[in-house]
């Protein structure tokens, strides 16, 4: 197909325009013309349409091939210009092709015209390429100076390393640097020089190493005229050559001082969560973690690199039964930005622990939920101390119950068993049967003020026996050879007693009770065998550990520990096996009082117990005793008790059978007695009989005037007087308040013959 050529012919000759036509037909041309031959008819087909060459005759009366020119160039039309003319000098062409024709031929030898038109049409093209190239260049560059110009935030730079020379920089630079553009222009140097010193070097060799390779990315300080510091992150970029070879280089330095700010803040307030002793963490709304600081890492045990991504209901909740309410703590968080409650967890090796937990709800700037930082707090401790404190206050209630019933019960037992131990004495005569069932008779009451003591143990308000300095090794040994020798053989014995173990100030025989209730205790939790370990040690209780214990107090101890592998105390039960009459035993086979006891002896030694446990692993008891470190004594031996020597008694008691039998008791043991049912009565009696009366036998617990007002009052009107003091409860009257007042002899309810003689010995003696 033939190329299409639309032309516009300036002639006004007919003939040579034919001329012309036929000529660039003959090169393969499919021409368009128009002539025309003034420049009213140019200008009209300019306007008209578009042109793809202009041929002119030089020489026309009304108009020339100048003026043609002319008037196209006035149009801006960039139209390749061939001249044709009949005669034409070399200057007329010279200046023609000055002037910006592109050729010019002689009509006589058109066979020029098709190589000519062909050229030209091609330099056309590449002359619009170009000029479209360098539009778009402009266009581009104006629309980079306007946005280089415009942003405030960034600079905008161009350089040649090479020549170590500033191309360009945006206005945003005197703002940011605090120097004028020109100077910069002027000195390359200044750019270098206002770089903090600490970072100039570096900054320097990088910039000519790594500017031209596309990797220059660096951030510096820089120093403002003002002395002011601001930071600077600065990027270059290559600007490659036809060949690929980087000859310049454009980039972007942006003030990033605000950001270095907030980073620097983000890592103090990091370092103060870090400090924290909380467990501070961040969890999406997925429950992912997002952060997760030094304290958590303390508290749980898991490093933070452990964690982040990884859901935290995994990691701190043990089973669902420890699962939070998270869709009641969502709830809440939704409608109120935070939650705060306990909830229990476990660490990383399974530790259970208690921590109060603070939730608050992250929104982000469009009030979208966005995260949930969460604060725990570990209170394992505070809540066993809670623990501790609340069955200290159960036990104590239990015990003032128990102890006004005990009291009772010791009226009605001493009486019992005083007249069974003096009817014989009464009736010497008696058969044997009689005898017999006298016997079972004291016996029985024997046992019923044994129970009532095991009873007041755990309380605190038994009665307190004879303390000496005892080495508890021995008590230990004794109860080991004991387990060896009767429990089952599947049940294997071990001890480890430290060899300097340090002695104590107690009861022996309250410590073997414990003992022993403690290691049958173990024994029945291991029916299938097991291995029961006794082991002691000594033990400084410092500041932090007392704080840890309710009972507990600065000072030295012993540690007496009775381990078993058996089945262990379910958790639901743990806080109530101190309580008395609670046993998990078969009916028949446990009283309930084994371990109350064992708390009452131990408490009232200034002691306390420690009990953990595990399903399936088996139980540890821990029994701390203050220390004495003093050398063991040994115990007194029973001496044989005379009768008196007629010494006048005054027996107080408000319940009339003690004080008969008690009468009845002393008066065949040729004692002679007074008696008073209440305190007034006493005084009175002994203001009447003040010389004869050799010894008051006074219980404590009376109504109206109670046993220590009278006791003060007879010591007013006698400093000298012998008293004995009597109780069901030992805890009335503690041994400093017994030496404050005097008083050394103390009778326990329900007291025997011997006791009550034995102790007028002692009195009398003294």
């Amino acid at each position: 197909m033939s190329p299409y050529l639309r032309v516009l012919i300036v002639e006004d000759s007919e003939d040579d325009t034919l001329l012309v036509l036929r000529e660039l037909r003959r090169g393969g041309y499919t021409v368009d013309y128009v002539r025309v031959d003034t420049p009213a008819a140019m200008q009209a087909v300019l306007d008209q349409q578009s042109w793809d060459i202009v041929i002119a005759d030089y020489n026309m009366p009304a108009f020339s091939a100048p003026e043609a020119l002319k008037l196209l160039q006035s149009r801006k039309l960039d139209l390749p210009f061939i001249i044709v003319s009949g005669t034409i000098g070399e200057e007329i062409a010279v200046a023609a092709m000055k002037a910006g024709a592109h050729d010019y031929l002689i009509k006589g030898n058109l066979a020029r015209l098709v190589p000519a038109v062909e050229r030209e049409l091609r330099e056309a093209q590449e002359r619009h390429k170009r000029h479209s190239a360098e539009r778009a260049l402009q266009e581009s560059e104006e629309r980079f100076r306007q946005l280089a110009e415009n942003i405030i935030e960034m600079v905008f730079w161009m350089s040649d390393p090479g020549e170590r020379q500033r191309l360009y920089v945006s206005p945003a630079y005197e703002n940011i640097w605090g120097r004028s553009r020109e100077s910069l222009y002027a000195n390359f140097m200044e750019w270098l020089e206002a770089i903090h010193p600490q970072d100039r070097q570096h900054i320097e060799t990088v910039f000519f190493e790594q500017s031209l390779a596309g990797t220059y990315d660096e951030e510096y300080r820089i120093i403002r005229p003002d002395g002011s510091l601001r930071w600077i992150r600065d990027r270059g970029f290559p600007i490659r050559d036809k060949s690929g070879e980087p000859y310049r280089v454009v980039g972007i330095a942006e003030d990033i001082s605000d950001r270095k700010l907030a980073e620097q803040q983000i890592r103090e307030q990091a370092a103060l969560l870090d400090v924290a002793t909380d467990a501070i963490f961040v969890q999406d709304l997925e429950q992912h973690l997002l952060f997760w600081n030094k304290g958590a890492e303390r508290l749980y045990g898991w490093e933070a690199a452990e964690v982040l991504g990884r859901s935290a209901e995994s990691l701190v909740y043990k089973s669902e039964e420890t699962l939070p309410p998270f869709e009641a703590i969502q709830t809440i968080l939704a409608a109120e930005g935070k939650w705060q409650g306990e909830l229990q967890q476990v660490t990383k090796d399974g530790k259970k622990i208690i921590v109060e937990s603070r939730w608050t709800l992250v929104r982000d700037v469009a009030g979208n939920s966005k995260s949930i930082l969460i604060v725990n707090t570990d209170i394992t401790a505070k809540k066993q101390l809670e623990a501790q404190f609340l069955r200290t206050q159960r036990l104590e209630s239990l015990g003032t119950l128990a102890s006004g019933i005990a009291h009772d019960f010791n009226n009605i037992l001493t009486p019992i068993l005083a007249i069974a131990q003096l009817l014989p004495l009464k009736f010497p005569k008696l058969d044997e049967n009689t005898q017999e069932l006298l016997r079972m008779l004291e016996g029985s009451a024997k046992r019923g003020g044994d129970l009532v003591t095991q009873i007041l143990s755990f309380s605190r308000r038994g009665v307190e026996g004879s303390r000496t300095i005892v080495q508890t090794k021995h008590l230990l040994l004794d109860v080991a050879q004991i387990a060896q020798r009767t429990f089952p053989k599947s049940i294997e014995t071990q001890t480890n007693i430290a060899p300097n173990l340090w002695t104590v100030f107690a009861d022996a025989t309250q410590l073997h009770q414990v003992l022993m209730n403690l290691t049958v205790n173990a024994r029945d939790a291991m029916p299938d065998g097991g291995i029961l370990e006794i082991s002691a040690e000594n033990l400084w209780v410092d500041e932090s550990y007392a704080r840890m214990h309710v009972d507990a107090e600065v000072g030295s101890y012993i540690v007496i520990t009775i381990t078993d592998t058996g089945c262990g105390i379910p958790p639901e039960i743990m806080d109530r096996i101190f309580d008395p009459f609670f046993t998990t035993k078969e009916v028949g086979k446990g009283t309930g009082l084994g371990l109350s006891t064992v708390i009452g002896i131990i408490k009232s030694h200034c002691g306390f117990v420690n009990v953990y446990s595990e399903m399936g692993k088996g139980s540890r008891f821990q029994v701390y005793l203050p220390s004495s470190q003093l050398t063991e004594t040994p115990a007194a031996t029973d001496v044989e008790l005379p009768n008196g020597h007629g010494e006048l008694i005054l027996v107080v008691d408000d319940e009339v059978t003690i004080c008969q039998i008690t009468k009845s008791t002393l008066e065949s043991h040729n004692y002679k007695v007074l008696t008073a049912s209440d305190g007034i009565e006493a005084l009175a009696l002994y203001a009447q009989y003040k010389d004869e009366i050799s010894v008051v036998l006074i219980d404590l617990m009376m109504p109206g005037i109670d046993g220590s007002t009278t006791i003060l009052t007879l010591q007013r009107m006698n400093p000298h007087v012998q008293i004995i003091a009597m109780s069901g409860l030992m805890s009335n009257w503690t041994t400093a308040q017994k030496r404050s007042f005097g008083i050394q002899y103390f009778l326990s309810k329900p007291f025997t013959a011997q006791a009550l003689l034995s102790t007028l010995r002692e009195v009398r003696d003294s």
